[in-house]
């Protein structure tokens, strides 16, 4: 979901070396998300306490959902972000070499994000990120000339304003996202979606009439989330924090920044995992000490723990440079776009009525083992797909559209 890294450099097969670690790292990234939707894909999430309490195997859900928020809940769109930073810095460069123009492919990039964020949302799963991701992309270009100590200083502030505003929300009992849920309520009324059914709907839904009446409410839900998780500072945030990450072309320097990353990752383990912890339990007992403490501990464990799963795999790629691993996870990184929309299709198909149904019946043990499987598909497909395509497919579509140009599609056999 990130920017291209493919043209780059002349010299091909350095840079395929080189750049690795991005594709490694944004297929990793691509696993957390997988395993951090698929509870919603299946209905489990918008369960009540009495239907997940008689699922065969509730204990054992309730030991995954204290893992999922210990170790994947917001740590992967967190790398996400980050690489797409990365890769607007990549832009940027190339921008500057090219002259002004790189700007103009960037926009164009960025509309045609903005719009396959869209159908997604509207057409397929009410969870997309990517209309949020194209619409603060917009926004990048004005940081390309701050200094490096103003890219983080930026970032840290964005990163904690959400604790502030929740803070505020707590004082005064204002809601910002009031309208947004009198809107989805109007929406749910309309279609006759009701508590009672709201976590049944997709499963027995028989058209696909019924799933969009559904997804129109759910865009509701999705900006509803923004507001009220104030995602749009922390997007923004990590973004910057990539963009200095790229413009300082860390991922070409490893070697040399090898006791940075090594702090990084050991510095963030620590903080980032107890803290965690910590998150996992407000989160399973309903924000006992307040919202604002809950953003908090957000803030402080999330954040850390991301940037320490980035700094653990960079190491690792130092330690292993013919690693199976990293080969493993870069096809899957290379048409990251393409396995995040065929996540969500893969998800409609196995849960929603209009595939197998099999949505809301599920124990969360069980939803995490399907997500694991549609990753181990996505990585066979990828891989099988890379070594007779230069670009994914959507990858494809996107790049030609952004271009303006009819580009190959198959390799040239050398």
């Amino acid at each position: 979901m990130t920017a291209d890294h493919h043209h780059t450099k002349v010299a091909p097969v350095k840079a395929r070396e080189r750049y690795i670690i991005l594709d490694a790292l944004r297929g990793f990234a691509l696993l957390g998300i997988c395993l951090a939707n698929f509870p919603e894909f299946s209905l489990y999430t918008f369960l009540g306490p009495e239907a997940v309490r008689s699922m065969p195997t509730a204990e054992a859900d309730n030991v995954a959902r204290y893992i999922q928020y210990l170790l994947i809940d917001g740590k992967f769109y967190t790398l996400f972000s980050l690489l797409f930073g990365i890769g607007f810095s990549i832009i940027i460069s190339n921008a500057a070499r090219k002259g002004a123009d790189g700007f103009r492919i960037f926009y164009r990039r960025m509309a045609i994000l903005l719009l396959i964020g869209f159908i997604h949302l509207m057409f397929i799963w009410s969870g997309d990120i990517l209309m949020l991701y194209a619409f603060l992309g917009f926004f990048l270009p004005l940081f390309r000339n701050v200094s490096d100590r103003g890219l983080l200083g930026t970032a840290a502030v964005l990163l904690v304003l959400p604790v502030a505003i929740d803070l505020v929300i707590s004082l005064t009992g204002v809601s910002p996202s009031a309208w947004v849920v009198a809107a989805q309520q109007e929406q749910c009324a309309r279609y006759g979606i009701t508590e009672d059914n709201f976590a049944y709907w997709l499963r027995d839904a028989d058209s696909y009439r019924q799933v969009f009446g559904f997804l129109v409410q759910g865009a509701l839900v999705r900006v509803q989330e923004f507001i009220d998780g104030n995602r749009a500072f922390k997007v923004m945030g990590l973004f910057l924090i990539g963009f200095y990450l790229g413009r300082n072309r860390f991922y070409a320097r490893l070697e040399e920044k090898r006791a940075t990353v090594r702090r990084v990752f050991l510095w963030g383990l620590a903080a980032g995992l107890p803290l965690s912890g910590l998150y996992a339990w407000s989160a399973m007992n309903g924000h006992p000490w307040g919202l604002a403490a809950h953003t908090l501990l957000y803030t402080v464990s999330v954040y850390p723990t991301g940037f320490a799963y980035a700094a653990g795999l960079a190491l690792y790629s130092l330690h292993r440079k013919e690693s199976r691993v990293l080969k493993l996870l870069s096809a899957p990184g290379r048409m990251a776009l393409t396995d995040y929309i065929g996540q969500s299709l893969c998800g409609m198909f196995i849960f929603y009525g209009t595939g197998l149904a099999l949505g809301a019946d599920m124990g969360l043990v069980y939803v995490l083992l399907t997500a694991l499987c549609v990753y181990a598909a996505e990585v066979a497909f990828s891989h099988v797909w890379m070594c007779f395509c230069s670009f994914g497919p959507l990858e494809w579509i996107w790049r030609m559209l952004t271009y303006g140009e009819r580009l190959p599609l198959l390799r040239r056999r050398s």
